[in-house]
């Protein structure tokens, strides 16, 4: 069975963890680092993975070959998520680390970029992506959406990219990646078209999604689903009395009949809408939790990344259909 662990950290300041990291990767020429040794099940690819999402994608590649520590449990929130002395340490001895890119991890980009610096295995998911695939951010000028694994279809795509990384350190287990990879695919496949099924269900003028942070743009052009988030793509923003106000019209007049909490963010914003359009004569409901930077914890059924969209699609067609 491929071995997956999530830390629990103590966090630290952020540029304690910056300075320490400097000073680990200071000691470590790229040369050594990029040394391969024989990998077998004894002696695993030891591979630090960010988000929950990615250390599960990268569990199911490497299967029995892999050793993966996820540096973000279960319900963490990577936008506010600060790099602890033992995760820098971890990465600096890991033979590949993976993270999600395009400023989801927005607190670690200095890290990740000495490590690149000094040679060090670090690679970015969202890297295989053109900027055409990518959804523009309406608050950031010249930055893109990070929240890409909402579109299945992209995830199919990174899930090839993990195939190749560890195809590339390990080439003698390069076939069983790829089957794994393959194999992947195939239930990934069936996911898509799983989930439209599930939005087929929902009336059409009730498919729009309201949630905590613009965390399912990529979902909603996939799915032909309206997204509409309180906060921005970040959740280091936070949202005001106007921006309450603001969506809470937006529900009053389209009659949106629930909105969604996500589990890695306070329920109070949301909480604040729902007031907020109680005031204004209309009756709306929160239509449950949905999964949203991070996965579900164990016996949650949202704890694999099939596991959360599934869930997540079950939520919404379950609020908006009833």
């Amino acid at each position: 069975m491929p071995r997956l662990h999530f830390r629990q950290t103590q966090f630290f300041p952020f540029f304690a963890a910056v300075a320490f990291g400097l000073v680990l990767l200071g000691g470590c020429s790229s040369k050594s680092e990029a040394t391969k040794h024989e990998v077998s099940e004894l002696s695993p690819i030891r591979v630090v993975a960010t988000t929950s999402m990615i250390a599960d994608l990268v569990s199911v590649v490497g299967g029995p070959y892999v050793q993966v520590e996820g540096l973000m449990g279960p319900n963490v929130d990577p936008h506010l998520y600060k790099a602890s002395e033992g995760d820098v340490s971890l990465m600096s001895k890991a033979h590949l680390v993976v993270y999600s890119g395009l400023h989801l991890e927005g607190k670690m980009v200095d890290i990740f970029e000495q490590m690149t610096a000094r040679g060090l295995n670090v690679h970015a998911l969202t890297d295989v992506f053109q900027p055409e695939q990518l959804l523009e951010s309406e608050y950031f000028a010249g930055n893109h959406d990070p929240h890409f694994w909402f579109d299945v279809t992209m995830w199919k795509a990174a899930t090839k990219r993990v195939a190749e990384l560890l195809s590339n350190y390990d080439p003698d287990h390069a076939p069983l990646y790829l089957e794994n990879a393959s194999n992947y695919e195939v239930e990934l496949d069936s996911l898509h078209q799983s989930i439209l099924d599930g939005i087929a269900l929902i009336p059409p003028d009730l498919r729009v999604l309201v949630t905590s942070h613009d965390a399912f743009g990529y979902f909603g052009r996939a799915y032909g689903v309206e997204v509409k988030g309180l906060q921005g793509l970040s959740t280091a923003t936070e949202a005001g009395t106007a921006d309450v106000q603001a969506l809470a019209a937006f529900v009053s007049q389209r009659r949106i009949p629930a909105l969604f909490l996500e589990s890695s963010i306070s329920p109070r914003g949301i909480e604040a809408v729902v007031a907020a359009v109680r005031d204004k004569g209309f009756e709306v409901r929160i239509g449950g939790t949905l999964y949203g930077d991070a996965l579900g914890s164990v016996g949650s059924g949202a704890e694999t990344y099939v596991g959360m969209v599934r869930a997540n699609v079950e939520t919404l067609v379950s609020g908006l259909s009833n």
